[in-house]
């Protein structure tokens, strides 16, 4: 295993082990909407290292262990670490973008903290802003009082690079009986992502723009490097 990458998994898993151990943890390490009181300018790197729950965090560092050492190999460990920070960073860019976008439809701006009041212990919304549904309250309150943790945007950051890099390589995945090519499984990969991103399906809290902005990300950084495909790929 690279070195890298065994760093990663044994941060992302003291992180895990931790949250079960400090409840809190994930409110005070997972990032938040940065017009909340609740945003800490910390939470940008540190939520990347929690999850929310054992399926969460086993299927992303599965991923990093399967992909992750070929692409520290190609790009070496200085530029993949960067390569895994800035995907990060690049899908919590293109979330919070998205939320910007939303919380402006609900009430005209971008920054709504002084529009709403949300008790935590009783769960109760209350606003000042008229016009303002029931329905865009709850909206709120969930943008601006639920965290976002996970490494699955840098994750998707990696994946994008196996495809570009490995185009033709083959993938055995535990839910399809046949062998699928890397160029394939990707991007249809990508357009379910944003399918779901665009549809808000009633109880989904992934954050699907968040995984394509790290393989937005991860393709750009690649372009930019000049990264190109190892022979005979």
């Amino acid at each position: 295993m690279t070195p890298v990458v065994k760093n990663l998994l044994i941060f992302n898993i003291i992180g895990f082990v931790g949250s079960m151990i400090f409840t809190q943890a994930n409110m005070l390490f997972g990032v938040y909407y940065p017009d909340s009181v609740m945003f800490h300018s910390w939470q940008v790197i540190t939520y990347m290292f929690m999850h929310g729950g054992f399926a969460h965090i086993f299927f992303n560092m599965f991923a990093l262990f399967m992909f992750g050492p070929v692409i520290e190999r190609i790009l070496g460990p200085k530029k993949f670490i960067n390569f895994y920070l800035i995907t990060g960073l690049g899908a919590l860019a293109l979330q919070f973008f998205v939320q910007g976008i939303e919380v402006y439809q609900l009430v005209g701006t971008p920054f709504a903290r002084d529009f709403f009041e949300y008790d935590r212990s009783t769960g109760m919304i209350s606003s000042n802003f008229p016009g303002l549904t029931q329905e865009g309250l709850r909206s709120l309150a969930v943008t601006y009082n639920t965290p976002m943790v996970g490494a699955s945007g840098a994750i998707f950051g990696v994946l994008v690079a196996f495809g570009y890099l490995f185009p033709n390589t083959s993938l055995y995945l535990m839910f399809i009986p046949v062998p699928v090519k890397a160029k394939y499984f990707i991007p249809v990969y990508i357009l379910i992502e944003l399918f779901l991103g665009f549809s808000r399906f009633s109880g989904d809290s992934v954050a699907h723009f968040a995984h394509l902005g790290g393989a937005l990300f991860g393709f750009l950084l690649l372009k930019i490097w000049r990264i190109g495909r190892p022979q005979p790929w």
